[in-house]
């Protein structure tokens, strides 16, 4: 988009919205923009530790993982 396209659509979005609902739209995508964001840094976390781990593993680094350890886990992910 040029300049002048983008010019146009802030043009009639004050036309159509006004300056309030415009700020309060504004304000929700930066909210939205804020919660994905910190989801995927969550998820990402997540992957990574996850490979972290089964690296550890892999390598034989770390001691075998018990029933008790594998439910604990599972409960800690389910809520």
């Amino acid at each position: 988009m040029s300049f002048s396209e983008i010019m146009l659509v802030l043009i009639v979005a004050v036309i159509l919205f006004r300056g309030k609902k415009i700020s309060e739209l504004a304000r929700a995508l930066g909210r939205a923009a804020y919660e994905f964001k910190k989801a995927k840094e969550t998820i990402e976390n997540e992957v990574n530790g996850i490979a972290q781990k089964a690296k550890k593993e892999a390598e034989g680094n770390s001691k075998p993982v018990t029933s008790a350890e594998k439910k604990e886990e599972t409960d800690r992910h389910a809520g």
